[in-house]
C-alpha cells in the first residue's frame, strides 16, 4: 500500500486527471481502496472493462452510482473496444475548463495528461493499446504484467501514464479478497483453487443457479466440484471425481466469460 500510494503521490501533480479501470463483474472489489483519498478533487473517469461477460442489469447500476457519486463512467469492454469510442469525447467534455484556460493563455499544442491506474488483471493494458492503437504495453491474461509506469500518446492532444497494477498488502474483507482471487487478480499460486473454486461454484449456485446449471449439468446438490467432475468424467485411479481438475475448469471458464455473464459484486440498493 505504501508503495501504491508513493507511486500516485509523485506523479499526480503532473496530470490533469485520473482514469481508473475496474473489472465490470467486480467493480467495486477491483477498485484501489486509497484512490479516492490520494486524488481528491482531480477529474476521475471509471473505465468498467469486461462489461462483456459482467451482468448487463448490474453494470447498469454500478455505473449510476458512481455517477451520482461525481465519477464519470464508461463500460466497456478492451479486447474488443465496445463503448471506448466515448473516451475521447469524455475525456474533453471533463476538462473543458483546462483546455480553455490554456487557449486563453496561449498554451496551444500542450497534450492532456491522464495517469491511468488499476490492480492486476483488469485489463489496464489492453485499454491503453487499444486507445493507442498499438501493442505498447504488454498484455497478458495474468496479474503483474505492466512491470514499470510508462507514458503513451493516444492522439495529438492527449498521453496516457500507464502505471503498473498493484495490490494492497492486506484485505479487511473476506469477500473483496476472494472476489479478486475468483477473477485472477490474485495469483492462483498462493491460494487453495479447490477450495477457492469451491467457493465460487456455491456463490454461483445461489445467485446464478440456471447458468451453472445449464454449463456444467449439474443438479446443484451436493459438492460442485464433485458433480463437476463427474459429469465431465475427470476422473482418478479408482474413479474417485478429480476436483483439482474441476476447480481448474470452473475458474477458467469463469474468467473466460464461458458461464455466461455474471457479477460478484451487489450492486447498491436504491440506485
Amino acid at each position: 500500500m505504501t508503495k501504491t500510494r508513493r507511486l500516485i503521490e509523485a506523479d499526480l501533480k503532473m496530470v490533469d486527471a485520473v482514469v481508473e479501470v475496474t473489472d465490470a463483474r467486480i467493480p467495486e472489489s477491483s477498485r484501489n481502496p486509497i484512490l479516492g483519498e490520494l486524488v481528491g478533487n482531480k477529474p476521475r473517469i471509471m473505465i468498467m472493462n469486461k462489461c462483456d461477460v459482467a451482468d448487463e442489469k448490474a453494470t447498469m447500476v454500478w455505473k449510476r452510482y458512481y455517477e451520482s457519486r461525481g465519477i464519470s463512467v464508461i463500460v466497456c469492454d478492451c479486447r474488443s473496444g465496445k463503448g471506448l469510442n466515448k473516451f475521447l469525447p469524455t475525456v474533453k467534455r471533463l476538462l473543458s475548463g483546462i483546455i480553455e484556460r490554456r487557449k486563453a493563455r496561449g498554451m496551444i499544442g500542450k497534450a492532456l495528461r491522464l495517469m491511468v491506474v488499476g490492480i492486476p488483471n483488469v485489463g489496464k493494458s489492453s485499454f491503453i493499446n487499444r486507445m493507442a492503437n498499438s501493442k505498447k504495453t504488454k498484455v497478458g491474461d495474468r496479474p503483474g504484467v505492466t512491470r514499470g509506469k510508462q507514458w503513451v500518446s493516444i492522439d495529438k492532444d492527449i498521453e496516457l501514464l500507464d502505471m503498473p497494477g498493484i495490490l494492497w498488502p492486506k484485505f479487511d474483507d473476506k469477500n473483496v479478497a476472494q472476489n479478486l482471487a475468483f477473477t485472477g487478480a490474485v495469483k492462483d499460486e498462493v491460494v487453495d483453487t479447490a477450495a477457492l473454486a469451491r467457493s465460487l461454484g456455491e456463490i454461483l449456485l445461489k445467485d446464478y443457479p440456471e447458468l451453472i446449471k445449464a454449463r456444467y449439468k449439474i443438479s446443484g446438490e451436493g459438492d460442485v466440484l464433485v458433480g463437476i467432475a463427474q459429469k465431465r468424467g475427470m476422473l482418478i485411479s479408482g474413479g474417485e471425481p478429480d476436483v483439482e481438475r474441476a476447480a481448474a475448469a470452473l475458474l477458467d471458464e469463469f474468467r473466460g466469460g464461458k458461464i455466461g455473464r455474471i457479477t460478484l459484486d451487489e450492486p447498491p440498493k436504491g440506485i
